[in-house]
């Protein structure tokens, strides 16, 4: 697995917090597919021993992922689930150490489906519920597109009013760089009491 060694995207800052809160064995979930890639850095980050729960709602998204997992031979380590990331939880009954959401729409793909405000804040209540205690929720959040500075001010006023004695919600943007880059949000579960 390589590590992060630049920071020049959102992704590379985004790789040195999960590598840090995931662990080989680890159950873990991509809520937004896409076109594979988190799932398949997820899958060799849990190792053989671990498990995926890979979301998204374009069939596309699956066949592109599903190459990219044969070619490496990770298929047995992850399910591929053709519905909304905001019906995870009935799909998973298991304790998570990381929910990843990759928000937009799918490269290379129809830009008019989007992620949307509403089953976004939706996804992410679940996630917090999944999440055992130093979890890790990563969202990062892109606005260049029709509905994209919408989604990002719902998901600000969903973590800012998160209590601080259950989460900590940290906020990860580039100050110099043009054309709406990604932000980047952190919410670790503290602690159970």
């Amino acid at each position: 697995m390589t590590k992060a060694k630049h920071l020049t995207k959102v992704t590379d800052i985004n790789k040195l917090f999960l590598e840090q809160a995931i662990n080989e064995g680890d159950i873990v979930v991509d809520a937004t597919m896409g076109n594979g890639y988190d799932t398949k850095y997820l899958a060799h980050l849990v190792g053989e021993n671990g498990f995926v729960y890979a979301f998204d709602v374009q069939e596309e998204a699956l066949k592109s992922t599903k190459k990219k997992l044969e070619k490496d031979e990770i298929t047995d380590r992850v399910e591929l689930i053709l519905d909304g990331h905001e019906n995870m939880d009935k799909y998973i009954d298991k304790k998570v150490a990381c929910v990843v959401f990759n928000l937009g729409y799918l490269p290379r793909a129809q830009h008019m489906i989007i992620t949307k405000p509403n089953t976004t804040i939706k996804a992410i209540e679940h996630s917090l519920n999944l999440l055992k205690p130093h979890g890790i929720v990563s969202i990062a959040i892109y606005t260049g597109h029709p509905g994209g500075e919408e989604e990002k001010n719902s998901i600000y006023d969903f973590v800012e009013n998160l209590d601080q004695n259950e989460f900590s919600v940290l906020e990860s943007k580039f100050v110099n760089q043009i054309n709406n880059p990604p932000q980047l949000i952190l919410i670790e579960k503290k602690m159970e009491y």
